[in-house]
């Protein structure tokens, strides 16, 4: 689908749509179709229940006098309450709603509204952004779908005075767009395409061209670094596991790798980037410690946080951002097979540290353990963000809404829980002590990386506390809850969320930008 941004015309054909405030106040645009039409939006409003409200919407079909096939109202609520997330609501319902009645071209005006708190093009821009996030559909695999059943909408064209602005904003916004779909499209992808070789080959073959730095770490070089906790995890696969690293210079500096990060080169330092860290377990049987059938086959977006750090790199590269950040994705595939780790195994860390492994299903731990300790050795980050779809237990905790959120330092923690709540991917930020951190003390080893029934995901976080050096500001986001949703919202169709791309962007945009 093609969304634009143009100045306000008359369309001659398509649905045409407008915004309604609070108490069915028409704004300029539909104001002047209404008296157009002699009044009827007026008399389609008090002949309904739509009231303007957020999130409401009033179609009027096929109005007399007008080559237009329909008019939509979108209620904005009231004005001066409203946020960009509400205007990324309005283009997102509206695409659905285009798409459900089989139109094949629209536009909506987008006018100044009295009150707004926000810039018109702004206000286009994000309307433009959130009708992209809801176009999204993984169909590759579909062969014999119905034509009657798939997306008819073309041609969307948000219509402004401010055209010229919006669209500056929206080249922005519409990068981070395509870094979503990216995560996306992993997470949606089956284990039997997607496994840690092909998924690290994909990586670099689509951010290599954009300017990413790509290395990719096989096991004989994971081996040599001691990297024995991730390793671990694999090893009952016949995939080989990967460590997949990326870079993303935004700053201009100049190009340094391994332990050469943040020291002099010449007569400037490079500034130590900030580390963003995924889990990417490509599909997760659970190992010996086998998990349910009913269910196991969402495992295979079990690599979620890796997904995350790609769609976030994708979306970095393809604004230009300035500001200079690592990625790491430790790829693996959990399997059980007769050289799969057992429950009782201990393995070591490339850190030192010794982990005595109860259940082979607590493995996303065991992954994340040596690629954190690798991103500290050999890049010396300023702070650290992992993300990962860890635990069962922090969707008992929160449920499907928020993801879980462990730190050991408080600003970025306030950070990260404003910069969720600005896009609109709210995380909530969990406790964490010494209470917490013995439930995972060991008899034989340095730790065991489960800690018994209760408190799984603080446990979990505990486990991932002790791969942290010193001084380094470090934050955990659980995303077990929020990586799939089971039903269409506004700006996320069934399936694959992105959770995480644009809440990092923000942070990103918001705090360590040039």
């Amino acid at each position: 689908m093609r969304i634009s941004i143009a100045a306000p015309a008359q369309p001659k054909s398509g649905a045409i749509a407008g915004l309604v405030t609070d108490g069915g106040t028409l704004t300029a645009s539909l104001a002047d179709l209404d008296g157009r039409l002699g009044g009827a939006l007026t008399r389609a409003i008090k002949g309904s229940r739509f009231s303007g409200g957020k999130g409401e919407m009033l179609e009027v079909v096929a109005p007399a006098g007008l080559s237009v096939s329909r008019v939509v109202l979108l209620g904005l609520g009231k004005a001066a309450e409203a946020k960009p997330l509400d205007l990324e609501r309005i283009g997102g319902d509206l695409l659905a709603k285009l798409n459900a009645v089989g139109e094949k071209a629209a536009a909506i005006t987008v006018d100044p509204v009295a009150d707004l708190g926000i810039e018109p093009a702004e206000a286009a821009a994000r309307v433009a952004f959130g009708a992209q996030l809801r176009s999204y559909r993984f169909d590759k695999y579909r062969t014999t779908e119905k034509p009657e059943r798939k997306p008819s909408l073309g041609r969307l064209t948000v219509m402004t005075a401010a055209h010229a602005g919006a669209k500056k904003l929206y080249a922005k916004l519409e990068k981070i767009g395509e870094g979503v779909f990216a995560t996306r499209d992993l997470c949606s992808e089956p284990a039997n395409v997607l496994y840690p070789e092909s998924f690290a080959k994909q990586a670099k073959k689509s951010l290599e061209k954009l300017g990413v730095e790509v290395q990719i770490l096989d096991e004989k070089s994971m081996a040599k670094l001691g990297m024995g906790s991730l390793l671990g995890v694999g090893q009952g696969s016949v995939r080989e596991s990967q460590l997949l690293v990326l870079r993303w210079r935004g700053t201009g500096k100049a190009k340094s790798t391994g332990k050469s990060a943040g020291k002099s080169r010449g007569k400037a330092a490079e500034p130590a980037p900030l580390a963003i860290v995924g889990k990417g377990v490509t599909f997760d049987t659970g190992g010996i410690s086998i998990k349910p059938a009913g269910g196991m086959e969402d495992m295979k977006w079990d690599m979620g946080g890796a997904g995350v750090v790609v769609g976030l790199f994708q979306a970095l590269a393809g604004r230009k951002a300035k500001v200079d950040v690592v990625g790491i994705c430790g790829l693996v595939e959990n399997m059980p097979d007769g050289n799969a780790q057992r429950p009782g195994d201990v393995v070591r860390s490339m850190s030192g540290q010794t982990i005595e492994v109860i259940n082979t299903d607590a493995e996303g731990r065991l992954v994340l353990a040596d690629a954190l300790w690798y991103v500290q050795e050999t890049y010396k980050p300023k702070a650290i963000v992992d993300l990962a779809t860890l635990t069962g237990a922090i969707m008992v905790s929160l449920g499907r809404s928020q993801a879980g959120l462990f730190s050991n330092d408080d600003e970025l923690s306030e950070r990260l829980l404003a910069a969720g709540k600005a896009v609109g991917e709210p995380c909530w930020r969990m406790p964490m002590g010494e209470d917490y951190d013995r439930m995972i003390d060991s008899d034989i080893a340095d730790m065991k990386n489960v800690g018994g029934r209760w408190g799984g995901s603080i446990t979990a976080a505990q486990f991932l506390q002790r791969f942290i050096q010193d001084g380094t500001a470090w934050a955990h986001l659980d995303i077990a809850g929020v990586t799939w949703s089971e039903k269409d919202r506004p700006t996320v169709p069934k399936g694959a969320t992105g959770y995480g791309v644009r809440l990092l962007d923000e942070l990103i945009v918001k705090h360590y930008e040039k």
